[in-house]
């Protein structure tokens, strides 16, 4: 007997279909079955079930005489499952990588609940519920491809779909509402497809991430009053759970109000019979005590609801008006501000600080910061920060927010300017002030006007934008005569480099041994354990920038005993969906450590022992410490031809460079991740790209450009160095 019984009904989907069985098949998890039904469709989709059929024993087929709609169709295939559990996956979505994995480590670990709810960490718990226990699990999407199902479970209360478009809905609530245990996994599990045209309508996905492409206007939305209808006749065959009657009334009045006010779901000569209906199922299924204000509307008639909505639209309208008006206001008296400071002389005396855009006291300019504060301790320092990272400063750090009109009073006096991106547009620089730029590493991807020729990789950005923010730089730090020339080439404007290395690796160049012992005891590391830190980058040839290049779990259990796996995500995907897809309950269940919001990068490479990237410009840093690298790329030539890359890091490691996961798990299963060999590469690209790094940057920056004494000397280059050719 199988562990899961993964049911996919198909029907006219021949572009998606190969992508979600091969989702399936290939999951590290292998203990399952594949039920594909074959619902009548008219393009030769059967075939390919067939085919897979073929190849894999795992996969069973069923050809359904006629076309029956998704709902009956995942009937007839629970009729053939055996597995423990049921999945449903719609044939156009596909399962993440690992996703089976994570589950079956979950039922596992909750003791196999009756249902099992996928992809919400907000409703996450430690242990099991009901539904009674913890009634928010019933404001999640009402879907049926968010959860795992015990088939015995299912059996014995005698679920099952029925006709409709909106069939999710009548099987969601009933199997919430009975299951004796619920538990919640923490992973994103399915990749959800939008689509135009499918097998489920704007129904059973609240607003807030319905694709527009669903709101499909026609009469199938009717069906939803069916379905409600359902639900109630199976509430009156439960007793004991009559005290979910007036949730299920309420929930059903909005439901049905949401899609009426849909622009898109209603043809207009519908709407007036659907708001009648809704509105005598409302009154038909009425419980006692009050009906909230926002429901009110169904006790009343539809010339009465079109007269609130035409209400409604004028109250918008009029709180939008006011809204700009007050921000007109705003700007005027912020004008004015910046107006009479920016006649005022500059104060030689202040600089002003910022880092990721306005993200906190960190990198270059953060480094900058503490040597100033003590080798200039009269220059007064003021860090630009948003509002939501204030908690997180350090003490006694002097801070405007962006916009605020202390913001403009100290940007319209300030001598000296230093931050790692470029300031904002409206940052007008005065003559005689310092622009001083950090960036934020040695550039391996391409960056500027070598953007030009990359329409994907300057998607979103202004590149001659970008550009007139970069002329009012007046000085480049440089780390590396690669740096020099790349940044020279990228943005060609009026600046001089300064060769200081990087002030924010002073830190690491001046590590001890034991300098990373607080942060590996702060992530709970037990001690003699191997830190491997593995430091993905994004992707421009993905939407989002995330693409899955390693099953972290897999790697941590090839890893083996002794060893601890950290995970630092690139900062552009740190509020993104990688965590979804497995790496937040990896870090819960103590498989991983996730480290990705520790505020230093640098207390994390210093608590490694290792390095694992694929293109992160993190191995430029990490290559002061002296500590094997391993650069995985398995994806070179595609993140190549769509970002660009200044040097061929495969040709010009830091160490050994594996094309493949199983060469990645090769090489730390022999060893060869601390061979000779890897010593040799590291030391080649230390000489090329830490040249002008020897633990004084932050010294040198403060005392040349903003004390302006003599140029601390910079280490000699090494020849190497001369070596550099842009492609």
């Amino acid at each position: 007997m199988p562990r899961f019984s993964v049911i996919v009904p198909v029907h006219a989907v021949r572009g998606f279909l190969r992508e979600c069985l091969d989702s399936v098949l290939r999951q590290s998890y292998t203990d399952l079955e594949l039920i594909t039904v074959d619902d009548c469709s008219p393009d030769g989709s059967g075939e390919i079930l067939d085919a897979y059929a073929a190849r894999d024993p795992r996969v069973k087929v069923l050809h359904l005489p006629q076309n029956v709609g998704p709902g009956r169709a995942r009937n007839a295939g629970m009729r053939h499952a055996a597995g423990d559990f049921l999945l449903f996956l719609d044939s156009h979505d596909t399962l993440t990588p690992g996703a089976l994995g994570a589950v079956a480590d979950r039922l596992e670990e909750t003791g196999d609940p009756d249902v099992l709810v996928l992809d919400h960490a907000r409703a996450c718990r430690s242990g099991t519920f009901t539904a009674a226990e913890y009634p928010e699990v019933m404001e999640l999407p009402r879907v049926v491809w968010n959860k795992a199902y015990r088939r015995e479970f299912v059996e014995r209360q005698g679920f099952a779909f029925p006709p409709g478009y909106y069939e999710d809905t009548p099987w969601t609530f009933p199997v919430l509402l009975t299951a004796g245990s619920i538990a919640t996994l923490d992973r994103i599990c399915v990749a959800y497809r939008q689509r135009r045209h499918g097998n489920t309508l704007s129904d059973i996905l609240p607003s807030d991430i319905l694709p527009d492409a669903l709101s499909t206007a026609g009469r199938g939305h009717f069906d939803l009053l069916d379905q409600y209808e359902r639900i109630f006749t199976f509430l009156d065959s439960r007793p004991r759970l009559v005290g979910w009657r007036r949730y299920l009334h309420h929930t059903m009045g909005e439901h049905c109000l949401e899609v009426l006010a849909g622009p898109d779901r209603l043809p207009p000569e519908d709407r007036a019979e659907f708001f009648r209906r809704s509105a005598g199922l409302f009154r038909k299924y009425r419980t006692v005590g009050p009906v909230p204000a926002e429901l009110q509307v169904l006790h009343r008639s539809w010339a009465r609801y079109r007269a609130g909505r035409r209400a409604d639209r004028v109250r918008r309208a009029v709180r939008e008006r006011e809204r700009a008006v007050r921000a007109a206001a705003v700007d005027r008296v912020g004008a004015g501000v910046s107006f009479v400071h920016a006649h005022r002389p500059l104060d030689a005396n202040l600089a002003v600080y910022s880092a990721f855009s306005h993200q906190g006291v960190l990198g270059d300019p953060a480094a900058v910061h503490r040597a100033a504060r003590d080798l200039a301790p009269h220059l007064r320092g003021v860090w630009v920060v948003r509002p939501e990272r204030v908690p997180s400063l350090p003490p006694g750090i002097e801070y405007v927010l962006p916009d605020s009109p202390e913001h403009r009073r100290v940007t319209a006096r300030a001598t000296y300017f230093v931050n790692n991106v470029n300031w904002p547009d409206e940052q007008v620089k005065r003559p005689g002030s310092v622009h001083i730029h950090t960036h934020r590493g040695t550039p391996l991807k391409y960056s500027g006007v070598d953007l030009l020729g990359r329409p994907g990789a300057r998607y979103g950005l202004d590149v001659p934008r970008m550009l007139r923010a970069a002329d009012r730089w007046d000085h480049s730090l440089v780390a590396n005569r690669h740096s020099e020339l790349v940044w020279s080439r990228a943005y060609p404007c009026h600046f001089t480099s300064l060769r200081s290395g990087s002030p924010r690796n002073d830190v690491l160049v001046n590590a001890g041994p034991h300098s990373g012992a607080e942060t590996r005891a702060r992530l709970g590391i037990p001690d003699g354990h191997t830190v491997v830190l593995y430091a993905p980058t994004r992707r421009d040839y993905r939407l989002g920038g995330h693409v899955e290049r390693v099953d972290l779990a897999r790697f941590a259990a090839d890893l083996g005993e002794g060893h601890t796996l950290v995970v630092r995500l690139h900062p552009s995907l740190a509020d993104g969906p990688a965590r979804g897809l497995g790496l937040a309950e990896l870090h819960r269940r103590g498989v991983v450590v996730d480290a990705t919001d520790e505020p230093y990068v640098e207390d994390v490479m210093l608590a490694s022992d290792v390095l694992v990237t694929d293109y992160s410009a993190l191995m430029f840093d990490y290559a002061h410490l002296d500590r094997p690298i391993v650069v995985h790329a398995d994806d070179w030539d595609a993140f190549t031809a769509s970002r660009g890359a200044y040097l061929d890091i495969t040709a010009d490691a830091p160490g050994p460079v594996p094309r493949s996961y199983r060469e990645l798990a090769s090489l730390f299963a022999s060893g060869a991740w601390r061979d000779a060999e890897s010593a040799r590469l590291r030391a080649g690209f230390r000489a090329r790209f830490c040249e002008f790094d020897d633990g004084r940057a932050a010294e040198r920056v403060v005392r040349t450009l903003l004390l302006g004494e003599a140029e601390v000397p910079a280490p000699r280059a090494a020849p190497a160095a001369d070596l550099l050719a842009l492609s």
